[in-house]
């Protein structure tokens, strides 16, 4: 079966992917809030660790593989940089330079995550810019050499106030120094269908690029890849999502341990926050409009209901219908969408039109939703507002040159 991103053109395509990539970054946004308020900032900062540590490495494996770009070079790792939900262009705006293959350098002209953070005071600024970088960035590099360190020239909390760029870097692979070890969660979360899951590969006869195994380019231009590329590209964005959401559940099942009503709690309304910003992003972006059945295809679009592979999912008209699927084996979002607990699927569709609500029918693993128009405007749900305290809920992409970076 084809994917579900399959029927959109090459130019919807182009705009889908780096949506998907800024939503994906918002998943952390959705979720630690609730970390927050449950175990406090160190706790919180951990968790942000973790989630990031065991996802990343094998999304970064994955899309190397699908886009010919293996390698264990400094290139490599960049080019891995920009197809991460951890680094969605323009609003991590990173700008990459090589001096070889193993020795290179990035800055950040515009970094989303700090301004988010900065109206929160130097301690929150120092928890993440050191303490949640300094293991995530060298886990997003060991991906590709378990000998790679990224290493800060400066970072935030900015001395003076107004520093630019945000932050500096230096990338080295230095193959006399000790390999890095991962995360006990790693392991985990490579046992995941998620993790396994085959998608259909790329055409390398239609028109445009198949692939990024030619030089890294300051800024990809999506549309320079063909129809197949790009389908490829957001179904493993898709994935990213999920293999990331699966790491923050490891991380808040380890803290909340046998307490099944704190997981329950924590994890449902980062679902619902990051559902509802996620699908307003994509309605926008799609040019959707309010009716029924849009926002039941905007349900079809959004990542939680891809890839197909990993959700039985099917729609007709303003129906949709779930059935028993590996998501549902992996126990991430998919098992709190159920009957009995739609307000993910309402902050889907209220993002189309604050009018619509969902009629819900069958079993936790097995059911149907009907997307209804109602009398009464509902108010945006608490979590979905507070995501929102993100400025990558309202960021807006613009056009920009791609130009090769050559290794000297």
């Amino acid at each position: 079966m084809p994917s579900r991103y399959h029927h959109l053109s090459r130019e919807q395509l182009a705009v889908l992917v780096p949506e998907l990539l800024l939503i994906g970054h918002l998943i952390d946004r959705a979720g630690m809030p609730y970390c927050l308020e449950a175990w406090g900032e160190e706790e919180m900062a951990q968790v942000a660790i973790e989630e990031w540590a065991a996802a990343s490495p094998i999304y970064t494996r994955r899309m190397q593989r699908a886009l010919a770009f293996e390698g264990d070079d400094v290139p490599t790792i960049f080019k891995g940089m920009q197809l991460d939900i951890g680094a969605p262009p323009q609003f991590m705006d990173f700008r990459y330079s090589v001096t070889d293959r193993w020795h290179g350098a990035f800055h950040l002209d515009h970094c989303g995550a700090l301004l988010d953070v900065e109206p929160m005071g130097a301690g929150m600024v120092e928890k993440m810019c050191h303490d949640i970088e300094d293991p995530t960035f060298d886990a997003t590099a060991v991906a590709t050499n378990p000998r790679a360190r990224m290493r800060p020239v400066h970072r935030p909390p900015r001395t003076p106030a107004d520093r630019h760029p945000h932050c500096a870097w230096t990338v080295e692979i230095d193959p006399d120094s000790p390999g890095a070890e991962p995360i006990p969660a790693l392991a985990v979360n490579q046992r995941s269908r998620a993790a396994t899951l085959v998608l259909d590969g790329i055409d390398p006869g239609e028109d445009g690029q198949a692939d990024y195994s030619g030089p890294l380019v300051s800024d990809l231009d999506f549309g320079a890849f063909s129809h197949s590329a790009l389908v490829r590209m957001a179904d493993e964005v898709a994935l990213q999502n999920h293999l990331l959401n699966l790491s923050f559940h490891l991380a808040v099942r380890k803290r909340a341990g046998d307490d099944e009503d704190l997981f329950r709690r924590v994890t449902l309304r980062q679902f619902i926050g990051h559902a509802g910003v996620a699908a307003e992003r994509l309605h926008r972006a799609m040019g959707l409009a309010g009716t029924p059945e849009d926002a039941a295809y905007l349900i079809e679009l959004h990542p939680l209901m891809n890839p197909r592979p990993y959700v039985e999912f099917s729609r007709d008209g303003a129906a949709i219908t779930v059935s028993s699927s590996p998501a549902h084996e992996d126990g991430g979002w998919l098992p709190l969408c159920t009957p009995d607990t739609p307000d993910a699927l309402r902050a889907i569709v209220r993002a189309a039109n604050p009018y619509l609500d969902v009629e819900t029918a069958g079993t936790a693993s097995e059911w149907t939703a009907r997307v209804v128009l109602t009398d009464t405007a509902a108010r945006e749900a608490g979590e979905v507002a507070v995501t929102k305290f993100s400025k990558g809920a309202a960021f807006g992409f613009e056009p920009r040159r791609s130009l090769p970076l050559f290794v000297r």
